[in-house]
């Protein structure tokens, strides 16, 4: 399984969206696809923290995962404005409804796929990721994709995250994007 598709093989300028389990790489591999393609890159988590005044894991301590969800959604809503760029957004954003119909019908939305047993590698070496907290990174992300992968798979492009190279990932995004 590699690329999906695009609508007549040909990226239109939409703003570009990356989607899927935490670890998929959303961030890294969204930084260097921005830079290929000579765009800015924006996380939405940062820009979520930004406007918050605090981190991640003290909105959901503070607030909840409701509340942190609510934010999100406003943040994707203001990034996706029409103008060329890469998006990574939070592990769980494209399962709300409304955020999903935003980013499907304003942007182009690309699933990193990646197995549980490589992103569970990748996410132990940082200690920052509120759903992980206390948990066993492999269970917990077996269980997230099986809830998940069933929103992520109504992206229009698919591509692999495999334990390789950013660079090869991006290369995929490129290719599926026709580009």
């Amino acid at each position: 399984m590699t690329e999906g598709h695009v609508t007549a093989g040909r990226w239109t300028g939409k703003p570009i969206v990356l989607v899927g389990l935490m670890g998929a790489g959303k961030s890294t591999v969204g930084r260097r696809l921005a830079q290929r393609l000579d765009l800015p890159f924006v996380d939405a988590d940062n820009e979520i923290e930004s406007a918050a005044g605090m981190s991640i894991s003290d909105i959901f301590d503070r607030f909840g995962e409701p509340h942190f969800r609510d934010g999100e959604r406003r943040v994707i809503a203001r990034l996706i404005d029409g103008t060329p760029k890469v998006i990574a957004t939070g592990g769980g954003a494209f399962l709300n409804d409304e955020t999903r119909g935003l980013i499907l019908d304003h942007a182009l939305a690309v699933w990193l796929d990646a197995e549980p047993e490589v992103l569970a590698d990748r996410v132990r070496r940082r200690n920052d990721r509120p759903l992980l907290r206390g948990r066993d990174p492999l269970e917990t992300l077996s269980e997230l994709a099986k809830v998940r992968n069933p929103f992520y798979a109504m992206a229009p492009i698919r591509v692999q995250s495999v334990t390789a190279p950013h660079e090869s990932t991006v290369n995929s995004i490129l290719r599926a994007l026709g580009l």
